[in-house]
């Protein structure tokens, strides 16, 4: 059942936020309003600033086709965070738009946190539920999951800063002992590489993990993979029960400036190539895919994600890294490059999440809630 109705359907575009990767939402929120088809949707900016403060945008104050960063528009209406709720049962969110679609990126917006002030105000919105969002954007307890389900993935330790701060002696031998180096330090719950750092020696992890405490209270340390890095994009199927949508691979080839792919690797070597799709054999493909559906259905995952896997080129193992539940939407992301090569176009794409919204928004309204008399 197709939910794209005759009217209009009003799309509250979420952008910006307090966390470190502000910037990158507003590109990745810019591509997605430029590609919302208006002949199906009406726009609602809702810009989020530096300090948590919501606003209400006209779309002509903070977009223009030839820019590339959706503005916040500070000057606007500001509205508050939590929805408050009208005589008439409905909140006040409910009266902005017809379904959220958050672009945002980082602790707050990927952590469960913003879907579950959707949840609360009864809104329909974009992407994975409050659970599975928290889950993935918890690197360490991710790959607990993913290594109870007998998928591969590099040897790691974690622990948080209260443990580190009266045990650096202990975790440093530990580190060592069981990973060896050179290891990758990351903070446990951010993304977009921010805080990611390369040690090859006892004292650079020390220093790299105090480094990774400044943007999280939990780190986890990676045994590095001389490796290949492949990205895929999962779609959610709008048959409700049908097992989801893979895309073709990505290939991410960081230019010799850069010794990973770093935060500053990923926004500015000009060298960056997406290889799309990637040279792979067929049974490595097919692994990679059903590896990214499991993945995708063990994290209880809805509407979309990007998954980064690593392929060993000493081994030929393939190795989960990662799942992203809110990717980069910008036009040179890879999610939206790998679909457009595997047939969707853009605004193809964001139609499809749009409808995932808001079929699953009238399958929770139908589950019975008043079972307390």
């Amino acid at each position: 059942m197709s939910f794209l109705h005759k009217h209009k359907i009003r799309v509250g575009v979420i952008y910006g936020g307090k966390s470190g990767e502000h910037e990158v939402s507003l590109a990745s929120a810019a591509s997605v309003v430029g590609e919302l088809d208006r002949d199906r949707y009406e726009v609602v900016p809702i810009g989020i600033d530096k300090t948590g403060r919501w606003f209400l945008n006209r779309l002509g104050e903070v977009y223009s086709p030839k820019s590339h960063l959706l503005k916040v528009k500070e000057k606007s209406s500001e509205i508050l965070a939590i929805p408050q709720i009208e005589t008439n049962g409905e909140s006040s969110c409910a009266h902005l738009f017809d379904v959220a679609f958050p672009i945002m990126h980082g602790p707050l917006y990927e952590d469960g946190s913003i879907q579950g002030i959707f949840e609360l105000a009864n809104v329909p919105y974009v992407g994975a539920g409050i659970l599975a969002s928290a889950i993935a954007m918890d690197k360490e307890l991710t790959k607990r999951l993913i290594k109870a389900a007998n998928i591969p993935t590099p040897d790691y330790l974690s622990f948080d800063k209260k443990y580190w701060d009266f045990n650096k002696g202990l975790c440093a031998n530990s580190c060592a002992e069981q990973l060896g180096f050179p290891v990758f330090i990351k903070p446990a719950r951010l993304g977009s590489s921010v805080g990611i750092n390369k040690a090859n020696d006892r004292n650079e992890l020390s220093h790299f993990i105090e480094t990774a405490f400044q943007y999280d209270t939990k780190v986890i340390i990676e045994k590095a993979v001389n490796a290949r890095e492949l990205e895929i994009g999962v779609l959610e199927n709008t048959i409700y029960g049908r097992e989801p949508l893979v895309s073709v691979i990505g290939e991410v080839c960081v230019s010799s400036s850069y010794e990973f792919y770093s935060y500053d690797a990923k926004y500015h070597d000009e060298g960056l190539r997406l290889l799309i799709p990637a040279e792979l054999e067929k049974e490595q493909a097919h692994e990679l895919e059903e590896i990214a559906k499991h993945a995708f259905q063990l994290l209880g995952c809805e509407g979309f994600a990007r998954i980064d896997f690593f392929l060993d080129k000493n081994t030929g193992k393939i190795l989960f890294n990662e799942l992203n539940t809110i990717p980069g939407f910008t036009q040179m992301s890879m999610f939206p490059k790998v679909w457009m090569a595997s047939g969707m176009t853009y605004s193809g794409i964001l139609s499809h999440l749009i409808e995932l919204a808001l079929q699953r928004h009238q399958r929770n309204t139908s589950i019975k809630r008043d079972w307390i008399r």
